[in-house]
């Protein structure tokens, strides 16, 4: 390091400790008094993430599969990028063999697989620590198991929210979770597909990420 550098430096840190700071106490009361009732909670979320061209699919926990399986045959997507190490995923393989869309698990280093994810994988599946009224956004929460590149790079992502995770505020979702004891490297709130809009602002999905998403609602 330079002894300019240096000099600079130690004045800045003098002055610092000279004229010491106490940061304000913070007010998360607006935050605190924003509250839907239980059955709002997701129409809103529908409702604000439908306005920007999220898709939705209707379903329970026992049936989620196939309703997940027959979207997909109806939308003719011939491949869905899977975590198999999950419980989520270890579900959708029973009894698949008979549907039009392969099953590629996440199982390879990226390395491996990147030829097959960039050129031929349609469709990825994830699933979600919840959604948020306030804003209508899913939370992601990648791990090693489920990887980012799940949800990112192929062009339709579906995602697994269950209702009984749905939160008033992101506030509300980080104290009930426990965020500050445990994150991951990268979570993400996701509110709709990529998009993007150039210097004309003509609008353009899937430049940065997947051109659909579609949350499938699972009910207890």
């Amino acid at each position: 390091m330079s002894d300019a550098r240096n000099s600079i430096l130690t004045k800045l840190r003098t002055t610092r400790d000279a004229h010491p700071l106490t940061p304000p106490v913070s007010d998360f009361a607006p935050i605190e008094a924003k509250h839907w009732a239980p059955e709002e909670r997701l129409p809103r979320i529908r409702r604000l993430m439908e306005a920007v061209h999220t898709e939705f699919l209707d379903a329970t926990e026992a049936d989620w599969p196939v309703v997940l399986r027959e979207f997909l045959a109806r939308e003719g997507v011939g491949s869905l990028l899977y975590a198999p190490a999950t419980e989520a995923g270890k579900r959708l393989v029973e009894g698949w063999d008979a549907a039009s869309t392969t099953l590629i698990p996440y199982d390879r280093p990226l390395e491996d697989l990147k030829p097959q994810l960039f050129e031929s994988i349609e469709a990825g599946l994830t699933t979600t620590r919840g959604a948020i009224a306030e804003t209508g956004s899913l939370i992601l929460w990648p791990t090693a198991d489920e990887p980012r590149t799940l949800s990112l790079v192929p062009h339709i992502h579906v995602a697994i929210l269950r209702t009984d995770a749905l939160y008033d505020t992101f506030l509300q979702a980080m104290r009930e979770q426990g965020w500050a004891q445990e994150m991951p490297t990268n979570a993400l709130l996701v509110s709709g597909p990529s998009k993007t809009a150039d210097i004309e602002q003509t609008l353009a999905y899937g430049v940065h990420g997947p051109k659909r998403l579609v949350v499938l609602v699972v009910q207890p």
